[in-house]
C-alpha cells in the first residue's frame, strides 16, 4: 500500500517525521521533502539509517522480553509511526496468540496504514487509534482503549523513538507519568531515546537539519532518562544502555555505541 499524495491531509511539500524514518528504515512510503531532510541529517551523521534500524531490532527484542519472560498480554504502543517489518501485534502474538494491542499516533497516514495492515490474530485483537502524546488522557478516554485493553491487567507501554521529538520546556515526563498512573502494578515501559552523550558536535548538528524543517530533536542523557522518565520504577537488567547493547541477539556488538540511542525497560512496582 503507497500514501496518495493527493489526499488532503497529506502535506508532501513539508518533511514529516514519521516519513523521514520511514525513509531511513528503507521504505516507499516518503516523498522529495522527506527524503532532502533525510539525506541532509544523514550528512552530519552517515550511519542514521543504521540506528533507525537498531530502534526497530530493539523494539523487537523488547516485546519478545515482555511477552516470553514478563508475561505480559497486553501493550499500548505510542508513536507507532509507518508501519513496518516486526511491528509490535506480530512480536507479540507470535508469542502468545491472545496478546492485545493498541496503536497510537496522531497523523492520519499512519492510521490509513495501520487500518489496512495491522491485522490481529483471531484469538488476540489490534486496534488503532488518532492520538497525540500531549493528551494523555484523551488516549485513556478513548472508547478504543476500553474495548482493547483491560487495565486491571499489567500493560507494556511502549515508546520508542518518540520522546525526541518534545523539548524539555514541554516537560513530556508529565505525559508518561500521566499514562502510567493509569496502569497497574507490574505494567512496563520501554524507551529509546537519542543522546548528544555519544557526541554532542554531530546530534547538535542533526537537530539543526531537523529545525530547519520544523521539527524537533531533543537530546535526553541517560541520567534524564534514569531519573526522570523511568523515575519510580525498577529498572530491567542492563538498565539504561546504548541500545544496540540491550539484550542482543546473538554476539555482542562490537561498537555498542555506534547507534546514538539509549534504551531500556522498567517495571512498575
Amino acid at each position: 500500500m503507497s500514501l496518495d499524495p493527493s489526499r488532503p491531509d497529506i502535506d508532501v511539500s513539508v518533511a514529516h517525521s514519521a516519513r523521514v524514518y520511514d525513509y531511513w528504515l528503507g521504505g516507499k512510503d516518503n516523498f522529495p521533502a522527506d527524503r532532502a531532510l533525510g539525506e541532509a541529517m544523514i550528512e552530519v551523521i552517515p550511519t542514521l539509517p543504521a540506528m533507525a534500524r537498531a530502534n526497530r531490532a530493539f523494539l523487537g527484542r523488547a516485546v519478545h522480553y515482555l511477552t516470553a519472560e514478563a508475561g505480559v498480554r497486553q501493550f499500548l504502543d505510542i508513536g507507532t509511526g509507518i508501519p513496518t517489518a516486526g511491528n509490535v501485534h506480530e512480536v507479540a502474538q507470535k508469542v502468545a496468540p491472545d496478546c492485545r494491542i493498541l496503536y497510537v499516533d496522531h497523523d492520519p497516514l499512519v492510521l490509513t496504514h495501520a487500518r489496512a495492515l495491522m491485522t490481529s490474530t483471531p484469538e488476540g485483537r489490534t486496534e488503532f487509534i488518532l492520538g497525540d502524546l500531549r493528551e494523555p488522557e484523551a488516549i485513556l478516554e478513548h472508547p478504543a482503549l476500553a474495548k482493547t485493553l483491560d487495565l486491571s491487567q499489567p500493560v507494556g507501554l511502549i515508546m520508542v523513538a518518540i520522546l525526541m521529538y518534545f523539548t524539555d520546556a514541554e516537560q513530556p515526563q508529565r505525559w508518561v507519568s500521566t499514562l502510567l498512573d493509569a496502569l497497574p502494578s507490574g505494567s512496563y515501559l520501554a524507551i529509546t531515546h537519542p543522546s548528544a552523550d555519544f557526541d554532542r558536535a554531530a546530534f547538535d548538528a542533526a537537530a539543526a537539519a531537523a529545525g530547519q524543517a520544523g521539527i524537533t530533536l531533543a537530546s535526553r542523557s541517560k541520567v534524564d532518562i534514569e531519573g526522570s522518565l523511568f523515575a519510580g520504577l525498577d529498572v530491567v537488567d542492563p538498565g539504561v544502555v546504548p541500545v544496540l547493547g540491550w539484550r542482543p541477539d546473538g554476539e555482542p556488538p562490537a561498537d555498542p555505541n555506534a547507534a546514538y540511542y539509549w534504551a531500556g525497560i522498567a517495571r512498575k512496582p
